[in-house]
């Protein structure tokens, strides 16, 4: 599924969206706004005013007017497709089969149809993904199941030396893709964190040294900063808004590059599987 880099860049681009009044809204799959019945959901999102476009962890922040928040996960194989007054098409997320054409599709689950007469297309193959409609109380419960946001400048070395204590029997990469600890970071940039440090992403983390803390710190907001910077990354076919592919691909040092030379070193990258998700590593740059 996208990481904090992939869901930030479709948080920037969906700027498009910025400022546009539903005219309404229709859902297709009720388990998608659960708990909310489909009815009650285009009830309460007819005329609402995006006011803003935000990001928490992996999820979509959409502020609307009357003090309500759409948030959206796209989970496995979520896509969100906007057309515009033009018939242009563009999307993000995860592409699904058939492409842009003849939307709906069988792909479409939720519509939102705007005033200006564009439209927002939720599709999802898997049907995984999900929307929530909630209140400021709400988004601040919601919130309050992750743990601090890595790119924000709240993120001191104490927070994270707070989140590794937590837990100092578990794996490193465990720790860092527990949302619950720290917000945003999945397979893919918990890989390259421990690759950049130096850490096996197998060590315990009551093994690790201050100082490979301090530098796993470091390069946690190094690779995200970086990440975000290229548009994150197209494993799993993920797309930006505008169609293309993130350019993270070329930068990444081990994940989805099993049995291919480290670019440090030039010993053969090993995958293993952790905790059920697929772990990449340098067996000589990594202790």
């Amino acid at each position: 599924m996208p990481e904090l880099p992939e869901v930030e860049t479709l948080r920037r681009e969906l700027k498009i969206v910025k400022g546009k009044v539903i005219k309404s809204a229709q859902v297709k799959v009720s388990k998608l706004v659960k708990p909310l019945t489909p009815v009650k959901f285009q009830n309460k999102i007819k005329n609402k005013k995006i006011l803003e476009i935000n990001r928490r962890a992996k999820l979509l922040v959409i502020k609307l007017s009357g003090d309500l928040f759409l948030i959206i996960h796209l989970k496995m194989s979520g896509q969100l497709i906007f057309k515009g007054k033009l018939g242009r098409v563009v999307a993000g997320g995860h592409p699904q089969p058939g492409g842009l054409d003849n939307l709906p599709n069988k792909f479409t689950h939720i519509i939102f149809s705007f005033k200006d007469n564009t439209k927002l297309y939720f599709n999802d193959m898997r049907k995984f993904g999900w929307m929530r409609l909630v209140d400021k109380s709400g988004l601040e419960k919601l919130s309050e199941e992750f743990g601090p946001e890595p790119l924000e400048k709240s993120f001191s070395f104490f927070k994270f030396t707070q989140a590794l204590n937590r837990y100092p029997n578990r794996k490193i990469k465990q720790v860092l893709m527990d949302q619950s600890l720290i917000a945003g970071i999945g397979n893919i940039y918990a890989d390259e964190s421990c690759f950049c440090a130096g850490v096996l992403p197998s060590r315990i983390v009551e093994k690790i040294k201050p100082n490979e803390a301090k530098k796993l710190y470091n390069c946690i907001i190094k690779i995200l900063k970086l990440a975000v910077s290229k548009k994150g990354t197209s494993a799993n076919t993920y797309i930006t808004l505008d169609g293309s592919k993130g350019g993270m691909q070329p930068y990444l040092k081990v994940y989805g590059r099993q049995g291919m030379s480290c670019k440090k070193c030039k010993a053969k990258i090993k995958k293993i599987k952790q905790n059920g998700r697929g772990t990449h590593f340098c067996p000589k740059c990594q202790k």
